[in-house]
């Protein structure tokens, strides 16, 4: 079985467009959340991720933030701008399916989180230290998590006390050992200083993580975020990557 893994697509159609073309055949897949938030293509993006085969999607904070579940002022200033954007963008039948999303799930030997598996909506896991302690708050050999747009990986074998941090190479395939937290990256707004779109293949009968990139047309996303008025430091981060 082949799944893909998303995350934090951002309402940018077209990266998430060049990710299910570049993938190829896929059995399953699972969004670990955030469909919406900075991009211009929220209600796009969740009516063409509910299509796709044996889906489980998450929900993510922007997603939260949508449904009005999390103050906006908790966000920074342009992210409270993009999150009222989406608050007046999202047909109902979009909110509908953001409304019924699960903030955490197990399954098979994997546990799924937005955010880490203690505080799946929020949480960031960014250092070695907060993995460890989030070791603790799943019991599956597998933990997959979005958020922080990074794709990365935790290892924490059974001699170890502290986790060791794995930074992929754009193009690398794993042979997974449990335990391990393991972040595909960004579809929508990379923050690695790659540009381009990030996401994973999980191949649960070889115990193997695929990590992928794909470059997608940036300019095009970029006009229309300009066009709805979104903010210029979103636009010029999708360039940058970061």
């Amino acid at each position: 079985m082949r799944i893909l893994i998303v995350s934090d697509i951002h309402a940018n159609l077209t990266a998430l467009e060049a990710v299910l073309e570049a993938a190829g055949k896929f059995d399953a897949v699972w969004c670990l959340g955030d469909l919406v938030g900075y991009g211009p293509d929220p209600n796009e993006c969740i009516a063409r991720v509910r299509e796709l085969p044996d889906l489980i999607c998450l929900l993510g904070n922007h997603d939260a933030a949508a449904l009005k579940q999390i103050d906006v002022d908790t966000f920074n200033v342009e992210a409270r701008q993009a999150i009222r954007w989406t608050q007046q963008t999202l047909t109902p039948s979009g909110l509908a399916f953001l409304e019924k999303l699960p903030e955490k799930m197990m399954i098979d030997h994997v546990t799924l989180a937005h955010g880490s598996p203690r505080q799946p909506v929020w949480e960031y896991l960014l250092d070695t230290r907060t993995a460890t302690t989030n070791f603790e708050h799943f019991e599956t050999p597998y933990c997959f998590v979005g958020h922080t747009h990074l794709p990365v990986l935790y290892y924490l074998p059974d001699e170890s006390r502290i986790a060791r941090l794995i930074v992929p190479d754009a193009a690398m395939t794993l042979s997974l050992a449990p335990r391990a937290i393991l972040n595909p990256g960004s579809v929508g707004q990379p923050r690695d200083r790659d540009p381009r779109a990030a996401y994973a293949i999980y191949t649960p009968e070889e115990n193997t993580w695929e990590y992928c990139r794909v470059a997608y047309d940036i300019s095009a996303v970029q006009v229309r975020m300009e066009a709805v008025g979104l903010p210029e430091r979103h636009i010029q981060r999708l360039t940058a990557g970061w």
